[in-house]
């Protein structure tokens, strides 16, 4: 295949500047980009191997990066990336025409591509039914050529989704099960009669509609070698469906689908919305997948040559590596710095969307430090790993595989030991206690309140927590602070209605550390939008609501604590498109805080979904700067200029 005209790399973005870099020339790491990476595979720089460019359409790190493969075509391995363009798109797919390669977008190729990009848009018209046609909802769109019919021209295979019988969030009864329907993903077949589209309708396999969980996004080649055209999809989840033509080369017909899979069993990937693409990455004549993952990381999935049981063998997934670049944990990183090793460097403690916990160690410290690789925490000697399951996300079993893991570090239980206190997808707080064997830690140990009467939850979880134990809103920060100064760690977080509470940490008569029900002790000046003047209060400030939504939308806040301004007070700092101020203006005799919403810390944007800040000191100047997760799993760098203004 002839390697496109290349293009230069593009000017930094606004962001570019801010993200932390691992600075470590040696290190590989597993190759990606931000959130919902879209791979396309080809020969970037003619040298006969395979490149990476990927589509990456989130914030902040929106754009089209290359990756250069400087290994060998049965070790690939990656160069740093080079971003080529600041525009990206979502639902694009590379489809390899006579050795060219082609990108399509519903209803568009983009022509010369990795020549231009964007830049020349042709539509594709099309005759016959829409294929989204009454759809409310419709997330994912591929298209791909592909001659269907063996008679010489290109056709095209459309996999479209739907979630109109899903719908989006809070639809469990009483027992936790699902009342909605499923995701859909159906498949189409544009036939090029005469050089027009015809829209032939919905691809059938065993008498009934190709049905995925949601982006089918199909991948047509003859996988089982016996010279027709099989299909494999996607979903939104983590599996692959094969289905095998038991037709002809020019006349299709398909069997059910099953699961794609392999002696080790079926194939599964570490997250969400994966996007496969065809490729035969180590050039053995065996037509490969790679496939993307929700956090930006792309699969390599092997094909052996071999067929067993009427289905093509693929080995397992394997996580293609790159040379280190930006710091970078999966997706929604939620850092929280803190020295876990007592060298004397700050490193990064860090959750993200797949529900994992890293440390990513500070090799060096001073103001641009040294980073090693993630590593992940453990417990009995596997990665801690906190899911929603089939009906623990309150936005359904589609979220299945996601666990959203934030979280502080503090010594909670008083024995010397920085532990682990952790909020996820559940809503349950929980503690991770340090056992001091470096990464491995104890089980997890609900956090204890001594309620009053049962144990409050949010109205809209549809399961009852335990006597005694802490559930509040999802994916909020617990920040353990010794808050009174009184020598033992409370918590300051979300409250199950969404209001910041101080919950006070004492000794029970039989020595127990125990919370007390939270209390809403902070209030927020009367301009602000955060001041809930539903409730009555003696001064013009109301109880500080983080959050009044409800059900998906509820929770998602994530908060740190540091005296911002240098006054010696605790201010409070909360997710925003970087980060919001909340100024501490001094606490009342009963005891309630003051606080002054002062917007945004920075110009910057950093958020799509959300950001998460914790405070660090790497150049030593006494002055807390801000460390920021964002959703495209990276980590920035917020230098603090409150001071130097006031």
């Amino acid at each position: 295949m002839q390697a496109p005209q290349q293009q230069k790399r593009t000017a930094q973005s606004d962001t570019d500047k801010y993200r932390v870099l691992y600075n470590n020339e040696n290190l590989a790491v597993d190759l990606g980009v931000g959130l919902w990476g879209i791979p396309m595979p080809i020969d970037y720089d003619g040298d006969g191997l395979t490149d990476l460019v990927i589509s990456c359409p989130d914030t902040p790190y929106k754009g089209i990066y290359y990756f250069k493969n400087i290994g060998t075509p049965q070790k690939p391995f990656f160069d740093r990336p080079q971003k080529l363009s600041a525009r990206a798109a979502n639902n694009i797919k590379l489809s390899i025409v006579d050795g060219k390669p082609r990108v399509l977008m519903h209803g568009f190729e983009y022509e010369g591509f990795f020549k231009d990009f964007f830049k020349n848009k042709r539509p594709i018209p099309y005759e016959g039914p829409v294929m989204d046609e009454g759809f409310k909802r419709s997330r994912s769109k591929m298209w791909s050529y592909v001659d269907w019919d063996g008679d010489g021209d290109q056709d095209i295979i459309a996999g479209v989704d739907t979630w109109d019988d899903y719908g989006w969030d809070n639809a469990f009864n009483e027992q936790g099960e699902w009342i909605r329907g499923p995701l859909h993903g159906y498949v189409h077949l544009l036939e090029n009669v005469n050089g027009k589209y015809v829209n032939r309708g919905r691809i059938r396999a065993d008498g009934r509609e190709i049905d995925t969980y949601g982006a089918p996004n199909p991948n047509v080649y003859d996988w089982d070698g016996d010279g027709d055209l099989d299909i494999i999809c996607g979903e939104f989840v983590d599996g692959l469906t094969w289905f095998e033509n038991i037709g002809t080369r020019t006349v299709p017909r398909f069997t059910k689908g099953r699961q794609l899979a392999n002696a080790k069993g079926e194939i599964r990937f570490h997250i969400e919305m994966i996007v496969p693409v065809m490729c035969d990455l180590d050039r053995d004549g065996h037509m490969d997948l790679l496939v993307g993952d929700e956090d930006g990381r792309v699969a390599w999935v092997r094909h052996t040559g071999e067929v067993k049981r009427r289905m093509p063998q693929f080995e397992s997934p394997v996580y293609l590596r790159q040379k280190a670049d930006a710091v970078k944990f999966g997706a929604l990183s939620t850092p929280c710095a803190y020295d876990w090793d007592g060298n004397g460097k700050q490193d990064i403690i860090t959750g993200n969307s797949a529900g994992n916990i890293a440390l990513i160690r500070n090799l060096s410290g001073g103001e641009n430090p040294v980073w090693d690789a993630p590593q992940l925490f453990t417990v009995d000697g596997k990665p801690i790993r906190i899911m929603a399951g089939e009906n623990g996300s309150i936005q359904g079993p589609a979220e299945r595989k996601w666990g959203y893991t934030v979280l502080t570090i503090a010594d909670w239980d008083g024995d010397g030991r920085a532990d682990l206190i952790v909020n996820s997808i559940w809503g349950k707080i929980e503690w991770f206690r340090n056992i001091g064997k470096g990464l491995e830690l104890a089980p997890a140990q609900p956090v204890r309140v001594a309620w009053e009467g049962n144990t409050p939850k949010p109205v809209w979880n549809w399961w009852n927590p335990e006597p005694g134990t802490l559930v509040t809103q999802w994916r909020t920060t617990p920040v353990a602070i010794d808050w009174n100064k009184d020598g033992l760690t409370d918590l300051i977080m979300l409250d199950h209605e969404g209001y910041l509470c101080f919950w006070e940490r004492f000794k029970d008569k039989n020595g127990e550390l125990l919370l007390k029900p939270g209390r809403r002790i902070f209030l927020c000046d009367e301009n602000s939008s955060y001041n809930n003047k539903s409730e009555v209060t003696d001064t013009a400030a109301g109880p500080l609501r983080l959050n009044s939504a409800e059900a998906g939308a509820s929770g998602r806040r994530k908060i740190c604590i540091t005296d911002w301004d240098g006054d010696g007070d605790w201010d409070i700092l909360v997710n925003s498109r970087n980060t919001e101020w909340f100024e501490n203006l001094g606490t009342t005799k009963d005891g309630m805080v003051q606080l002054r919403h002062r917007g945004n810390v920075s110009s910057v944007r950093l958020a799509g979904h959300t950001t998460c800040p914790t405070p660090v000191d790497w150049d030593g100047n006494g002055v807390p700067d801000l460390l920021v997760g964002a959703e495209d799993g990276h980590f920035y760098l917020l230098k603090n200029n409150i001071r130097q203004i006031k």
